[in-house]
């Protein structure tokens, strides 16, 4: 578990995979490679080279960035790992989540689909726990992810889970704010509640 002071040196990026996904997000995701670069931190990712993901990866790798790719080895021909990054070919989804949770010491969710939301929910799962205080931070561009936000305060509405759930995570809608964002986040771990049907 980092300590509340404990620089960010490397940033595990979630996002989308597809190859079809607007221009618009595929500058935004190469922009956040090249700010992860030149802040001289490391980019962990899910080791393939197309969508959102390939265009973080190879902006960050183009600008200097190391990068390391996790990739279970069912979706190296899927997914098709681009040159320059180190990649680790990993036997499951289990596997490669975990192992990107292990290096990376913040993360940050871009536009995605179902395997982006998975990750996200496990994440913030295990912040809501007091499993880890690793800050997250949502790009969320023209309101991408005001449904799930909307989800979560429908949560809180029912009781389900407190108000402080929100200090889990940051949302920005400008790409630049990423980073400053997850620099700013409070380190802070939810102490587990002693009555357990408000911790799930």
């Amino acid at each position: 578990m980092s300590s509340r002071t404990s620089p960010i040196r490397s940033v595990c990026v979630y996002c989308g995979s597809s190859s079809q996904a607007a221009p618009e997000r595929l500058k935004a995701a190469a922009q956040l490679g090249e700010a992860i670069a030149g802040k001289g931190l490391r980019l962990v990712y899910g080791g393939g080279g197309v969508g959102l993901m390939g265009a973080c990866a190879r902006a960050a790798d183009a600008h200097g960035a190391i990068v390391l790719g996790i990739i279970p080895g069912f979706l190296t021909h899927v997914e098709r790992p681009p040159e320059g990054a180190t990649t680790v070919v990993v036997a499951s989804m289990h596997e490669r989540k975990m192992m990107m949770f292990e290096e990376a010491d913040a993360f940050v969710v871009l536009p995605g689909a179902i395997g982006t939301l998975e990750e996200a929910i496990e994440l913030l799962s295990w912040r809501r726990l007091g499993l880890h205080n690793k800050p997250i931070v949502f790009f969320n561009p023209e309101g991408f992810w005001d449904p799930l936000f909307g989800l979560f305060e429908r949560f809180i509405g029912e009781r389900l889970l407190p108000e402080e759930f929100k200090d889990c995570w940051r949302a920005v809608s400008d790409i630049d704010d990423v980073l400053p964002a997850l620099a700013e986040m409070p380190r802070d771990v939810f102490a587990i509640h002693s009555d357990i049907s408000s911790v799930v």
